[in-house]
């Protein structure tokens, strides 16, 4: 088990009931001082592994040492997307992801094509993992309240990303949701030129209404015609 940013430690001691290790990432030095003397014990015995460092520059694959690991924490909202994107770089390396995040975030990452909340980071995360809203986790559980409600949401690897080239693939979402409102024969302008874009029927339409499968298709098409 790998716990992200485990702060006082208060999912740490339910993790370490269960899981034989626990490796904990947290990168402020004040409360790594403070969980190495509240599991003085589980460190000592080899239960507990506490790494103090930022988990965007921490080699998880190293830490692992070719096992593979559920992955868990409370994921701060600024910087949910560049923890998602190392979490699905691990591969196979991860059996699944539960993590309390901001409850529009939790929306987001499960939102269909169509939807209001539909947009890249629903991409990102369903490309190559399958998510789910588990419950919602009210302001009034935290001390002090924080102004946002959260949701703990589940996220499982798929056994086969949808796409073949998942970065070029992002890469192409990124610029297709680079505009929300606007249609995808305007955001997709500056890198494949208005005049290809014009013979295209999808091209009228707005990234929010394409599924992944959609615009993997529509790469494939314009792609082809370069």
């Amino acid at each position: 088990m790998i716990e992200i940013g485990p702060g006082r430690g208060a999912l740490t001691e339910c993790l370490l009931e269960r899981a034989e290790q626990v490796t904990a990432i947290e990168i402020d030095p004040v409360l790594v001082h403070y969980l190495r003397q509240k599991f003085r014990d589980a460190l000592a015995d080899g239960r507990l592994a506490l790494i103090e460092g930022d988990v965007l520059k921490t080699d998880v694959t190293a830490v692992l040492g070719g096992g593979r690991a559920a992955i868990t924490g409370n994921l701060p909202y600024y910087i949910t997307s560049p923890i998602l994107q190392r979490v699905f770089s691990l591969g196979a390396a991860w059996v699944r992801g539960v993590f309390l995040v901001q409850a529009e975030v939790a929306a987001r990452l499960a939102a269909a094509p169509g939807s209001r909340d539909y947009g890249f980071l629903s991409v990102l995360a369903q490309v190559q993992a399958r998510a789910e809203v588990l419950f919602p986790v009210a302001r009034t559980a935290f001390r002090p309240p924080p102004k946002v409600d959260s949701a703990v949401i589940l996220l499982e690897p798929r056994a086969v990303a949808q796409v073949g080239d998942v970065d070029g693939f992002l890469r192409f979402a990124s610029a297709c949701f680079r505009h929300k409102r606007k249609t995808l024969r305007n955001n997709l302008a500056a890198v494949y030129g208005r005049e290809r874009l014009e013979g295209v029927e999808e091209g009228r339409l707005r990234a929010e209404q394409m599924s992944v499968a959609d615009l993997a298709a529509l790469r494939a098409k314009l792609e082809a015609g370069a």
